[in-house]
């Protein structure tokens, strides 16, 4: 049951912008890992003689980033139950920056061999293990301060610290990349994108420490209403809202991946774009979700957020087929592959990422919420998003360089999340009580 008191508004805007900064903070320090993976990481750490393997290498340890995000959402989750959403907050920011900033001094296979890799692999598990617990807390805090009936709203505001992270991210591997020589890149350039993550974190945490915990939170504890092991009651008493949610994940993971990582090496390697130039036609659908996001956010909250995320998930599905025509049709032509990146990811990925949030919170009671939702969110990312570039790869490889093969398996997800989210529409009153649950999903 809710309990939402009274609050000032001005604390509600700050947890909002507290929100919105961590994740920023979170999402660039791990996505800067993913845009520099398929044009960095395999030629200094993962040398091989086809390029093929180091490239797949690389796309490995990304995806290890992944598989660990779930231990960092049950360890996290677990603490934010059971203690508060603030502090389990506060501790997965240090984490995701010291291993952040750890990038930048890691030396390359050249100077000394395999242990090279190894300290990558180790850093990227931390980074795996602070986003896992990141996220859900972020959400929480913007959905149990806002009002019930614009927890839509509030609660996609932390989703834009995405694509700003993404935007910031690819920004700054663009801006390096044409500053610096192609020799000064590779020396040392790349590193500084990395270690800029220092002042970004500090930022975080000084916002994050002059916010409240929230009032779901503050009532949970004052009724002693929290659950001794929120996991075990999770997979005791949950079973089917994990499965529709993990389902419902999949087109995002699956869809965001392809864009924003599979995307850069396609086009620099296969099309011979411009690192540059593809950096920035990333950066550009980043910058454009912003505003769509908060969009798609408030839709759920009219309308109801399982019927924004299914039509969404069918949008993003039938979005990627014109988008890859486009950009094998027209590959000198850098304004239409921009095009082709910016509408689908800026736009259609918005429609799906905006009333995410939402959707997965109100799958569960606020004792278990934040295990809950950490839990869908981050181990349906290990098949959703983690090896998403890898099967890409794969598919297009095995073709013979048939881009379809890649746009079925973008189709295929979004047809299960899809079907999961209309699940989720049937079934969501069971779980919530009317004052949690302001707007009726239509049938």
């Amino acid at each position: 049951m809710s309990s939402h008191p009274h609050i000032d508004s001005r604390m509600v805007r700050r947890v909002a912008m507290a929100s919105v900064i961590g994740a920023t903070v979170e999402w660039y320090d791990f996505f800067l890992y993913g845009v520099v993976a398929g044009i960095v990481f395999n030629k200094l750490y993962f040398p091989a003689n086809d390029p093929l393997v180091s490239i797949l290498l690389a796309y490995t340890t990304f995806a290890v980033g992944f598989v660990t995000r779930p231990i960092g959402g049950v360890l996290f989750g677990h603490f934010g139950d059971r203690i508060g959403r603030k502090s389990a907050l506060i501790l997965s920011l240090f984490i995701m920056g010291v291993s952040t900033v750890g990038v930048a001094f890691v030396p390359t296979y050249a100077q000394i061999g395999v242990a090279a890799p190894v300290l990558l692999l180790s850093l990227r598990v931390l980074q795996g293990i602070g986003l896992g617990g990141e996220w859900g807390g972020a959400v929480l805090m913007a959905y149990e301060y806002a009002p019930p009936h614009r927890r839509g709203l509030y609660a996609s505001l932390p989703q834009i610290g995405l694509s700003i992270g993404l935007c910031l991210a690819s920004g700054m591997v663009a801006a390096v990349s044409h500053l610096l020589s192609e020799q000064a890149f590779f020396a040392w350039g790349w590193r500084v994108a990395f270690g800029a993550s220092l002042v970004l974190v500090m930022i975080g945490l000084y916002i994050r420490l002059n916010v409240m915990e929230t009032p779901e939170f503050t009532a949970l504890k004052r009724n002693r209403n929290e659950v001794r092991l929120p996991f075990v009651e999770m997979l005791a008493n949950y079973r089917r809202e994990l499965l529709v949610g993990m389902g419902a994940r999949y087109i995002d993971g699956v869809f965001f991946n392809i864009f924003a990582v599979f995307s850069i090496g396609y086009l620099t390697q296969h099309i011979k774009m411009d690192r540059t130039d593809a950096l920035l036609g990333v950066m550009m659908a980043a910058f454009v979700m912003c505003f769509f996001i908060p969009i798609f956010g408030g839709l759920s909250d009219r309308i109801g957020r399982a019927r924004v995320y299914r039509w969404g998930s069918l949008l993003c599905g039938a979005s990627v087929y014109p988008a890859f025509w486009l950009i094998e049709s027209q590959p000198g032509n850098t304004l239409l592959i921009w095009l082709a990146i910016v509408i689908p990811f800026g736009i259609c990925y918005a429609m799906v990422y905006g009333p995410e949030a939402a959707l997965f919170s109100e799958l569960f009671d606020a004792s278990v919420r934040y295990t809950g939702i950490s839990f869908v969110y981050q181990f349906s990312g290990i098949f959703a998003s983690g090896i998403t570039p890898i099967i890409a790869t794969a598919l297009w490889k095995m073709s013979g360089g048939k881009w379809w093969t890649i746009c079925a398996y973008v189709l295929f997800s979004a047809l299960v999340s899809a079907v999961s989210a209309r699940a989720i529409e049937r079934g969501r009153g069971a779980r919530l009580s009317t004052h949690e649950n302001p707007v009726v999903s239509a049938p």
